[in-house]
């Protein structure tokens, strides 16, 4: 794997209502709904600390408090939690990745989703890549449980970069994971975008505008780990059963 990158910093996005999950959402944000014996989102917070990821953001909306009441401080994780409000969670994911902005004060951050379960090891690998850039984790092989109809699919090129990305994509090679490296250019380009979008960006908007400047956006290969994206009642029996 090499030598793990000295990144301290972490953000795991949890701020939207879990709109497809409502029968269980509407009192519970999706993020605490158990899976495998603890909160979902806590499958997120263990990957980075395995990683050794120690200051972590949590960005919460939608039933806030509760996200906030039921992690606490971190101790329990061995990582210190930090608790970022984004109330435009109706938005896409990219204003609440902006929000962490001046938490991140221009440090290099691992991201993920608090939706996402994902195996201890997948940050260890992110991290275990040469280079401090900006990087997105794919799968080269998913599994039957993913649903490509609402996967984000990705191009990669090969040189091991992002050529092309979108959940609409009729030729693709991989699946986008929802766990990346980003630094300050990624947040930069949020804010660029903010004047034409809105607070409609998704994090694959700002994807394509980076690449669309010929950034090298790079990839991790984590084919053989597994992880799971829920959406929807049908994943959550699948990461239950």
């Amino acid at each position: 794997m090499g030598v793990i990158r000295s990144i301290s910093k972490g953000v795991v996005l949890a701020a939207g209502d879990g709109g497809r999950l409502r029968a269980l959402s509407s009192t519970c944000p999706k993020v605490l709904l158990p899976v495998r014996g603890k909160p979902l989102i806590c499958h997120s917070i263990e990957a980075m600390a395995t990683a050794g990821i120690r200051e972590i953001a949590v960005v919460i909306g939608y039933r806030g408090s509760q996200v906030r009441a039921a992690l606490g401080d971190g101790s329990r994780f061995d990582v210190r939690l930090d608790y970022i409000l984004n109330s435009d969670y109706q938005g896409g994911n990219a204003i609440s990745l902006k929000k962490v902005k001046p938490w991140a004060a221009g440090e290099p951050f691992v991201l993920c989703m608090g939706d996402h379960i994902i195996e201890p090891a997948f940050v260890s690998r992110l991290l275990g890549k040469s280079a401090i850039a900006e990087t997105l984790c794919v799968d080269f092989a998913p599994a039957g449980h993913h649903q490509f109809a609402e996967a984000t699919k990705v191009v990669v090129d090969s040189s091991g970069c992002i050529k092309r990305i979108g959940k609409g994509l009729a030729y693709w090679n991989a699946i986008d994971t929802g766990v990346f490296l980003l630094t300050g250019k990624f947040l930069d380009a949020i804010d660029e975008l903010i004047p034409v979008l809105g607070i409609d960006i998704e994090i694959s908007d700002v994807i394509r505008f980076l690449v669309g400047r010929c950034y090298r956006f790079a990839t991790c290969d984590v084919s053989g780990c597994f992880w799971a994206d829920v959406d929807t009642e049908e994943d959550l029996d699948f990461v239950t059963a």
